[in-house]
């Protein structure tokens, strides 16, 4: 009986220490699944997300709250979602005190 128990907790130890870390933003793969390439009327947009590419997604991931209550994904690839983007790097730029040069995409 007692070998049964150390057995099984050892086995619950390696299978918790192979485990990936379980966090609030720990994600292991692309939010985005489908992209918009429509252009959002800028009075419908609420928020935009920006989640850099990384070992969760190779893309960059573009998502917009809309003022619905929708969320969406922009594809960042389409000229306005890039507008779109640096003009909001811009301004969080700004109000740290750093200018972002005209010609980034």
């Amino acid at each position: 009986m007692k070998l049964c128990i150390v057995i099984t907790v050892w086995t619950l130890i390696v299978l918790a220490d192979g485990m990936p870390p379980i966090s609030r933003d720990y994600n292991t793969h692309c939010r985005c699944l489908q992209v918009e390439s429509r252009i959002i009327p800028p009075d419908s947009l609420r928020s935009i997300k920006l989640i850099p590419e990384g070992p969760h997604c190779p893309e960059t991931e573009v998502i917009a709250g809309l003022v619905s209550g929708e969320k969406i994904c922009l594809n960042p690839q389409s000229s306005w979602v890039k507008k779109l983007i640096h003009f909001v790097l811009e301004k969080q730029l700004h109000q740290h005190g750093v200018a972002v040069p005209k010609n980034s995409p």
